[in-house]
């Protein structure tokens, strides 16, 4: 099998959600050694279809005969289909009402995605509602599970771009609600760890890419189409989401009571100046900039994953290129841009 990395271009959606789920060797071997079934919360988002497809392929490859559920509202009748046609078992339920989640199948892997962003300004209560307070349901529900729970680098606040980012020792500063929800989300996760010994694993999230979104698309759609480009905030870190789905599933060995936290991201602090640069090159259009770099930025360093998982298949040179290619030929897109410049929090 191929590894994503040797690809020039992808061509098309379904060869993007092929590559997206393809699990490395060390996730085969990471679903070898898991036992039993495996549930996701939240599975309906951006990461949950090709993170469930990858854990089916895993578990197929590694010889395990397991249940794999998919659980969420599912907005989208395509999403929850496709999930059926890779091997998922999907349930429609909002995570929110206790007596549906209680209804739920008793499994001893969990993996949260359940989440609130984009709108998160003006929708402040349910943000709450859906970061700080839905912990505490799932973990009453899992609490004697072993849980990985997605969380985001925003919970760190802005470091100085010569620091090389947010370590996890590094104690949060949250800008705006929505990153202050967030530390609630992870916060109930670490209290419901102590309380009923349950395993956690805390995943610090920095902007995973998969070319329908993420910071490079941002980037490509406005040198593209001629618009400027803001520099105030001038660094950011990436990830292939199909590497950030490898790490993930390798994580439910570093579940711990009480909770630990382990960031994601790829090993590239990245200018915004000099990857714009890049895709005027390759676009072969002119790029105008404003505003001047600030000293700071949300920045993480995920030094630890990669000394446990190595480093990402996808270099940022590549996904450059893919997103490039991808933004010509005007691929899909799903319409949520990361707002990654913000500095209010407002999201």
């Amino acid at each position: 099998m191929q590894s994503a990395g040797a690809y020039r271009t992808i061509q098309d959606p379904q060869q993007l959600e092929e590559l997206l789920s393809q699990p490395t060797e060390g996730v085969v071997e990471s679903c070898r050694k898991l036992p039993g079934d495996v549930i996701l919360l939240g599975v309906g988002g951006k990461i949950g279809p090709s993170l469930a497809q990858m854990m089916r392929r895993a578990s197929d490859l590694a010889g395990i005969n397991r249940r794999i559920f998919g659980v969420s509202r599912f907005g989208s009748p395509r999403v929850q289909a496709g999930l059926e046609s890779s091997g998922i078992e999907t349930i429609k339920c909002d995570l929110l009402d206790d007596e549906a989640v209680d209804k739920l199948p008793d499994v001893p892997n969990v993996i949260y995605l359940a989440g609130m962003k984009f709108g998160s300004t003006g929708q402040e209560a349910k943000s709450w509602a859906m970061n700080a307070h839905l912990p505490s349901i799932i973990c009453r529900k899992y609490r004697r599970s072993k849980i990985v729970a997605f969380s985001t680098g925003t919970v760190y606040g802005f470091v100085k771009m010569e620091e090389g980012g947010s370590k996890e020792s590094d104690s949060p500063v949250p800008i705006g609600e929505y990153a202050m929800s967030c530390l609630g989300r992870e916060r109930l996760f670490e209290y419901f760890s102590r309380v009923w010994k349950t395993p956690v694993v805390l995943i610090r999230l920095n902007y995973a890419c998969d070319l329908r979104y993420g910071v490079l698309v941002d980037l490509a759609q406005r040198v593209f189409s001629g618009q400027p480009v803001d520099l105030t905030t001038g660094y950011f870190n990436t990830i292939w989401q199909g590497d950030a789905n490898a790490m993930a599933l390798q994580c439910f060995a570093m579940a711990t009571t009480p909770a630990s936290v382990i960031n994601v991201t790829g090993p590239e602090l990245l200018s915004v100046r000099e990857v714009c640069e890049t895709f005027s090159q390759l676009f072969e259009k002119n790029v105008t900039f404003c505003g001047a770099e600030s000293p700071t930025a949300l920045l993480s360093n995920p030094s630890r994953a990669l000394r446990l998982f190595g480093s990402p298949l996808v270099e940022a040179r590549c996904l450059i290129e893919w997103v490039a290619d991808w933004v010509k030929r005007g691929g899909a897109n799903f319409g949520k841009p990361t707002r990654f410049e913000a500095r209010t929090g407002k999201y």
